[in-house]
C-alpha cells in the first residue's frame, strides 16, 4: 500500500495535524511527517514520530538515507500528498516551483494526488496573490480542502480557518480511491495538431497546442493507467512515465494508432488531425516564381471514424472542435463514428479551445446524455473527462 505524506507547516491550527494523521491511519495507511522548520519551532517533530511511528523529516540534507536523494525515494513511494495546515507561503512556494526546503523541493519531485489544506488570517488568504496562486495550482491538478468561517487565532473571524481533521482525512482518502481507478487499464491518447507537407519547408496544419490531449494523459496516468501518447509536433513536455509516439502526417499518426489500438482500453482521440494533405508534395522547395495558381488537396483518412468500425470492447472518445451548432454537430459524430463519449467545444470563442489554457465542454455519450461543462482549466476539465468515462466503465462491468 501507498504511503502518504503529511505535510505540515507553521498555521497555530497545526495540532490539527495529528487528527489528520491519525484519520489517516484508522484507514490503514503509513504516514510519514514532512514539516517545514517553523513549524518544528510551534510543536515538536518529537509528537508527530511518536503517533506515526517513524522519524519525522524536516530538513532537505539530512543524512538519514546517504544511498538516495530522499525526497525522490520518497515520492516514489508517495500515493498522495496531503499539506495540513498550509501557510500563504508553501501555498506562494508551489505555485512558483521555488524548493529552498524538504517540503517545497518534496512537492516538485511527487507525481502522486496532491490535497491543500489552507488555514491563515482572512486578508492573508482573501489577498490577490494569494488567490492567485490557488487559482494556479487549482490548474495544475491540485485539490483543495477548502477553509471554513469562523473565530481565527488573531481574533478576528472569517474565512481562513482550517477544514475539519474529519473531511480533509474523507477529501484525502478519495483521492487515493480514484488514484488507482484505472490500474490495469491501457490508454491511448492522440494529442497536437498534424502537418502535411507542401515541401519541405511549408506544411499545412491547425491551431491545436496539444494541452487537452496532454492532460487527459497526465490524468490517465495520475488514476494509475499505463498510457500511450501519440503526439503530433508540440511546443509540450510529456507527462512522465507516457510511453511517447511522435508523428508528424496524418498518414504517420493512422500507423501509430492502428498499431497501439487493439491492446488499448480506452481511447482519447484528442489530437486536431488535418482534413486535407497536398496531392503532389515536392521533395525539393517550390520557389515562388513556380507556385501554382492552385495547390490540389485530398482527404486524410478517417482515423476516429476508422476506429469506431474495428472497436471490440474499447471505450471510444472523440473530439469535436466547432464554430456553429455545437450540440448538433456533435450528437452527428457520436452517431457517425460509433463513439462512447464526445468533447466538443466552440473554436469560435478566443477564450477557450484552441492555444488557450482553459476550455468549455459539451460530454456527450452513446445514449445522447448531455453534460455541460464549465468553464475551467484543461487540468480540470481533463478530470471531468475521465469521471464520465469511469461512470462508462461501470455501466459496462
Amino acid at each position: 500500500m501507498a504511503k502518504i505524506a503529511l505535510g505540515v507547516t507553521s498555521s497555530v491550527s497545526i495540532y490539527k495535524a495529528c487528527e489528520v494523521l491519525r484519520g489517516f491511519q484508522k484507514a490503514g495507511y503509513e504516514v510519514q511527517v514532512l514539516m517545514t522548520r517553523n513549524a518544528a519551532r510551534l510543536i515538536s517533530p518529537l509528537l508527530f514520530s511518536s503517533l506515526s511511528g517513524r522519524k519525522v523529516i524536516v530538513e532537505l540534507f539530512a543524512d538519514d538515507h546517504p544511498w538516495s536523494v530522499a525526497h525522490v525515494a520518497l515520492a516514489r513511494e508517495t500515493g498522495l500528498l496531503a499539506v495540513v495546515p498550509a501557510t500563504a507561503n508553501i501555498i506562494a512556494k508551489f505555485a512558483r516551483g521555488i524548493a529552498d526546503d524538504f517540503l517545497s523541493t518534496f512537492y516538485l519531485a511527487v507525481e502522486s494526488p496532491v490535497l491543500i489544506a489552507p488555514a491563515m488570517n482572512a486578508a492573508m488568504f482573501l489577498h490577490p496573490r494569494t488567490q492567485a496562486n490557488v487559482r494556479e495550482l487549482r490548474a495544475r491538478g491540485v485539490e483543495f480542502a477548502e477553509p471554513g468561517r469562523g473565530y481565527l487565532a488573531c481574533g478576528d473571524e472569517g474565512v481562513g480557518r482550517l477544514a475539519e481533521p474529519e473531511e480533509i482525512v474523507a477529501r484525502g482518502l478519495d483521492l487515493l480511491r480514484r488514484s488507482g481507478s484505472l490500474r490495469g487499464r491501457t490508454v491511448l491518447v492522440t494529442a497536437g495538431p498534424t502537418r502535411e507537407s507542401l515541401d519541405p519547408v511549408r506544411f499545412l496544419s491547425n491551431r491545436s497546442s496539444g494541452k487537452m490531449g496532454y492532460e487527459m494523459a497526465r490524468e490517465a496516468l495520475a488514476r494509475g493507467a499505463r498510457v500511450v501518447l501519440v503526439t503530433g509536433p508540440v511546443a509540450l513536455f510529456p507527462p512522465a512515465k507516457a510511453e511517447v509516439v511522435r508523428v508528424e502526417s496524418a498518414a504517420e499518426m493512422e500507423a501509430a494508432v492502428l498499431r497501439e489500438f487493439p491492446r488499448a482500453d480506452i481511447v482519447v482521440m484528442a489530437a486536431a488531425v488535418a482534413d486535407f494533405a497536398f496531392a503532389a508534395p515536392s521533395g525539393r522547395k517550390i520557389k515562388k516564381p513556380g507556385l501554382p495558381e492552385s495547390l490540389a488537396v485530398v482527404p486524410t483518412p478517417d482515423i476516429l471514424k476508422m476506429l469506431g468500425a474495428r472497436k471490440a470492447g474499447q471505450v471510444l472518445v472523440g473530439f469535436a472542435a466547432e464554430t456553429e451548432d455545437l450540440r448538433e454537430n456533435a450528437l452527428a459524430k457520436v452517431r457517425a463514428k460509433n463513439l462512447d463519449l464526445i468533447v466538443a467545444n466552440d473554436v469560435s470563442r478566443g477564450d477557450i479551445g484552441f492555444e488557450a489554457d482553459d476550455n468549455q465542454a459539451l460530454l456527450i455519450d452513446a445514449a445522447g446524455r448531455v453534460t455541460p461543462t464549465a468553464k475551467m482549466s484543461k487540468r480540470e476539465l481533463s478530470r471531468e473527462i475521465w469521471n464520465v468515462l469511469e461512470e462508462i466503465l461501470v455501466r459496462r462491468s
